[in-house]
């Protein structure tokens, strides 16, 4: 089956999170990826790693280097995360590299871009949520902020924003034949993701503290509500039709709770509805609330999830030796990407058609 990436050839410079995730997406599109490790071999990555086979090389010695350099020369893609620097410290920085392969998308990953006063600091997740406003509003009222794993900066904000960037750049490299650099900082991406809160503040339709607002915890018809068996369903009734259903369901009457909109009695709603959630299991809630739209759902642990009916009817999550790990995704009806295993690196090496970039014309 052909996939929607075949014949592009992309090297990784081994890293953590964003990196090796984004490197994931595009082999799970069926790129030909083959990842650079420390000579000592790779730290085990989990599913991070999956599709893709390594290569040890000591990037400071000679003979290291000139393997590195050989396998940018024949790729289309090259990813690194390294801090600003450490790639022309090393000769493979873009100016060397589009130099040797003019055609070649060089894509960079790190949390504070390749300028401004941060670039050369070191940061994780937390510290990009800190700065650009998101981690602060991700907190109920009166709570300190929450840092929602690192799934914000990492891997929205991070892995995706630079794979949406280098296939923007081989989109572009069919008109011009020219490859080009992408600088994808985790500080923009979860800006980006922030358009929807950035937007609603500059309506007036975000006024309040951390938990106080319709999407943050501080809607009664927003939030997480706990069992009688000390477990949680998901409630995001928003809708006026989903708001009224989800009274009725719990026997609440309208009359007796304040117009959903009320922001000023938002807390004294959110009682009510939180008293009423505690009178039933969250299976009971659950058969309850499947036989209906309302927008709410059971919370489910990492291991429920694992044997969801809706899940496991998608394929959603793999099942290998190693435990669940997400399929690959989104699903395309005439290409779809597929979860691959790695072949031999010889037989990827071969493949690639290697020349010697100091000896060859470009």
């Amino acid at each position: 089956m052909i996939s929607p990436l075949d014949g592009v050839k992309v090297v990784e410079f081994a890293g953590l999170g964003p990196g090796p995730f984004a490197a994931m997406l595009l082999a799970d599109a069926g790129a030909d990826v083959i990842r650079i490790e420390r000579p000592t071999g790779p730290v085990d990555g989990g599913a991070l790693t999956r599709g893709r086979p390594w290569i040890g090389l000591d990037l400071k010695s000679p003979d290291g280097l000139a393997t590195a350099r050989r396998l940018v020369a024949a790729a289309d893609v090259l990813i690194e995360g390294f801090r600003p620097g450490v790639m022309e410290r090393l000769g493979l920085g873009p100016t060397d590299c589009l130099a040797g392969n003019p055609g070649l998308v060089y894509g960079r990953m790190t949390g504070w871009g390749q300028d401004g006063p941060r670039a050369g600091q070191a940061g994780h997740d937390i510290n990009y949520l800190g700065l650009t406003g998101a981690l602060r509003s991700i907190a109920r009222r009166g709570e300190d902020p929450v840092p929602p794993l690192n799934l914000v900066a990492d891997y929205g904000g991070g892995g995706m924003l630079l794979v949406h960037g280098v296939l923007l750049a081989l989109l572009e490299r069919r008109t011009s034949g020219r490859g080009q650099v992408v600088d994808a900082a985790m500080v923009d991406g979860v800006s980006l993701l922030m358009t929807g809160v950035w937007s609603r503040a500059a309506q007036g339709r975000w006024p309040g503290e951390p938990g106080t607002n319709d999407l943050d915890t501080g809607a009664p018809f927003y939030d997480v509500y706990r069992t009688a068996d000390d477990r949680y369903m998901a409630v995001g009734s928003i809708e006026p039709q989903f708001w009224s259903r989800l009274l009725r369901t719990l026997q609440i009457d309208p009359a007796d709770v304040p117009d959903q909109w009320d922001r000023e009695r938002w807390p004294e709603m959110k009682k009510v509805v939180a008293a009423a959630f505690r009178t039933r299991t969250r299976a009971e809630w659950t058969t309850v609330f499947d036989a209906l739209d309302a927008c709410v759902t059971p919370v489910l642990t990492m291991g429920e999830a694992a044997d969801d009916a809706h899940l496991s009817a998608r394929d959603t999550l793999l099942r290998t030796a190693d435990g669940p790990q997400p399929a690959a995704a989104p699903r395309l009806s005439r290409t779809p990407p597929r979860v691959r295993t790695a072949e031999p690196l010889d037989d990827a090496l071969l493949r690639w058609r290697l020349r010697d970039p100091a000896t060859e014309p470009s």
